[in-house]
């Protein structure tokens, strides 16, 4: 069977679906050479740049200089610990979501991205 580069794509966004845990491209990289042991880092690159441009996945946020992903694209919210750079998503109050996209709608923004910078669990022990 033939990989071609669909099927590369394709495997870029099976990796990132199948975490929760916003993965660096390297991290993607390594997963995609399971699947495809030929896959090149600059293929990973590209394919994330597409897949964000279409909006199939979203960059959350740079953390120490290495972009992070996620393959969620509906409006969340995201912490990130500034110890171990660790990002999660997290749960808000009806009333701040609720005011957020009402600013959104109301200034015509085209997407919002809400992070939080506090330390994990791990990171509090």
């Amino acid at each position: 069977m033939a990989t071609n580069y669909s099927s590369r794509r394709q495997a870029v966004l099976q990796v990132l679906q199948s975490t929760k845990s916003h993965p660096s491209a390297e991290s993607i990289f390594e997963q995609c050479r399971l699947l495809i042991p030929n896959i090149s880092l600059g293929t990973v690159y590209r394919n994330l740049a597409l897949l964000e441009e279409r909006g199939e996945i979203i960059k959350v946020a740079n953390v120490a200089g290495v972009d992070r992903y996620d393959a969620t694209v509906t409006p969340h919210v995201h912490r990130i610990c500034p110890c171990c750079g660790r990002v999660d998503d997290v749960e808000v109050s009806d009333n701040l979501r609720d005011a957020l996209y009402k600013e959104a709608d109301d200034k015509g923004y085209q997407s919002i991205q809400l992070t939080f910078y506090a330390k994990c669990k791990e990171c509090e022990e």
